[in-house]
């Protein structure tokens, strides 16, 4: 056999000259063969466990992944990370653990391929974190690198209708007020997840699987399939065979995430309705590049980016109904047509944005896409705000709400936690027109920046998500609907001024113009600052969350616990 040329790969490292016989003797236990070790070698990685339904498909899926390696004449190594999968952490402790899996997954990914010297990566996950916390790995390792999405959940079916888990969340709400019998829960409970696969709606997961695509990161189209849809293998083996042309083009992840692809990313948010959380994620992902794109770049992108894919949890279709009209190709293919996609961006296909555009047929079918020139709304279904009460940002999303919706004027209720803030919406020990006010749920503060459906899910099961708005430091689930900010920044545990409001404060959230502030004057806040307590304890004083806390950044610039690239002295791949 003619030997493939390893001299400017990692795995030369392990697998050339005399000096690594022994590591070669390992890989023969394995049923390797010479040919197999002269290979470049690529790391398999997913986030495969038993924890939910969005992670349980890609130990499968990796098989074929797997195969498209080979085919490619390539070495694959499976390999597999942690996920906290937030549908099952939600709404007590164990949502601490969430945002600093992101961080977990991505260090693992990178100790994994660092120390086995893998020459390139093809990544699958499932669940929200998950899919940041690859695609970070893929860019501060800066290898060629193809992402794959686990594919969504199909989406259960009740009284003639379909129905996504966050209807189960909101069912806990009416059971609470009474509207909804025990029997009927059971119901809910054991028919709105009838299969493998993420979250159906716009959530967190499917919006960062658009956001794989636009980014350039993942095989058009190849977020779209649901999970139990065995015709994912086909995506599996061409993201696999993708790989081996980007080690053989030397196309790396940073050659592919650029300020533009950012760019593309964020108006795919924008257009779906996509999770707020993506303005946590997207700054994260470019702090790996060592690119500035923070979340009021994000906020900047959304505010003039047109709103007109229908998707829940603002609108009335799940990730499958989306594929079946042509998914995210087609909705790029609008954007195009209005001048919103830079289309010089390098793919994992080795080909530009705008040469995929080209080779996709679909068009626009006005139910789950709508035309570009007849967008749902003129602006984005995401929208970043800033006030003496949130100087370095906040955001909400506004999918699906109307104009007079986007502003709320009311008088503050300060909760220290969620359990606090949960504990009296179960009560309604509130009162319509109030802001609801969640602090202390920050990155640092919290420890970890918990999400809150379960409390606004409560809210809109109560028919009160119209009737009050509520503002935090910690994060919404991509399934919260209402009027509700998240990533206030600073956050209290920081001294940031949500931490300094007291019940009765006037508060103006106005998605319109992008406010959000406090009725008091810069003298009557750093007066409160100055007697302000410090920040509150927490229960975490050892630990892997101890371990986030000290080292995550602020929100804005996307919570993370490390220098990025601006401060690298040498990348993996030219070690």
């Amino acid at each position: 056999m003619t030997k493939p040329d390893k001299s400017n790969l990692p795995s030369r490292h392990v697998t050339e000259g005399p000096a690594r016989a022994p590591h070669r003797s390992y890989f023969y236990a394995m049923g390797l063969d010479e040919e197999a070790i002269a290979q470049p070698w690529v790391g398999v990685a997913t986030c495969w466990n038993e924890a939910a339904p969005c992670n349980i498909a890609l130990n499968r899926q990796a098989q074929a992944v797997k195969l498209g390696v080979k085919k490619g004449n390539g070495t694959p190594r499976e390999f597999t990370t942690i996920t906290v999968t937030d549908g099952i952490a939600m709404g007590h402790e164990g949502m601490r653990s969430s945002l600093a899996s992101r961080e977990a997954i991505a260090d693992t990914v990178e100790l994994t391929m660092r120390g086995h010297c893998y020459d390139a990566i093809v990544g699958l996950a499932g669940c929200d974190k998950s899919l940041p916390g690859m695609m970070m790995a893929m860019v501060r390792l800066n290898t060629p690198s193809v992402f794959i999405y686990g594919g969504s959940i199909l989406p259960g079916r009740l009284n003639g209708k379909d129905i996504t888990v966050q209807d189960v969340f909101e069912a806990v709400g009416k059971h609470q007020a009474g509207a909804m019998s025990d029997a009927e829960l059971e119901v809910i409970e054991r028919v709105a997840c009838p299969s493998a696969g993420a979250c159906g709606g716009q959530f967190t997961a499917n919006t960062m699987a658009c956001v794989s695509e636009a980014i350039g990161l993942a095989l058009m189209n190849s977020s779209g399939a649901p999970a139990p849809y065995e015709s994912r293998d086909q995506y599996g083996i061409a993201s696999g065979e993708a790989v081996m042309n980007l080690i053989a083009k030397n196309i790396r992840a940073r050659d592919v995430v650029t300020r533009k692809s950012l760019e593309n990313a964020a108006r795919v948010v924008a257009c779906t309705g996509g999770s707020t959380n993506a303005g946590l994620h997207l700054p994260a992902i470019a702090h790996e590049a060592g690119i500035d794109f923070d979340l009021f770049d994000v906020c900047d992108i959304f505010k003039d980016t047109p709103y007109f894919v229908d998707l829940k949890p603002g609108g009335q279709y799940v990730a499958k109904d989306l594929y079946e009209v042509g998914g995210v190709p087609v909705v790029m293919k609008e954007l195009r047509k209005a001048g919103l996609i830079h289309e010089d961006c390098i793919t994992a296909s080795g080909r530009t944005i705008g040469e995929e555009l080209d080779m996709i047929a679909p068009e626009a079918d006005g139910r789950v896409i709508y035309p570009i020139d007849n967008p749902i709304t003129k602006t984005g279904g995401v929208v970043g705000l800033k006030g003496n009460l949130a100087p370095e940002g906040a955001i909400v999303k506004v999918a699906g709400m109307s104009e007079e919706e986007q502003s709320f004027t009311g008088p503050a209720r300060c909760f220290e936690s969620e359990e606090e803030a949960f504990a009296a919406v179960k009560a309604r020990a509130y009162k319509e027109g109030e802001v609801l006010v969640i602090r202390n749920e920050g990155p640092s503060g919290g420890p970890g920046m918990r999400e809150m459906l379960a409390t606004t899910a409560a809210l809109s099961g109560q028919g009160m998500g119209k009737k009050v708005a509520l503002i935090t430091d910690g994060r919404f689930s991509g399934a919260t609907r209402g009027f509700c900010v998240g990533h206030v920044g600073p956050e209290a545990a920081h001294g940031g001024p949500i931490g300094l409001l007291k019940d009765g404060d006037q508060i103006t959230i106005n998605a319109i113009t992008g406010e959000l502030s406090v009725e008091l004057t810069d003298d009557e806040l750093a007066e409160r600052k100055a007697n302000w307590g410090g920040a509150k304890e927490t229960i975490y004083a050892s630990g892997a969350l101890w371990k986030f806390a000290k080292l995550v950044g602020a929100t804005r610039y996307g919570a993370t616990t490390h220098p990025g690239a601006k401060d690298e002295k040498h990348i993996y791949m030219d070690l």
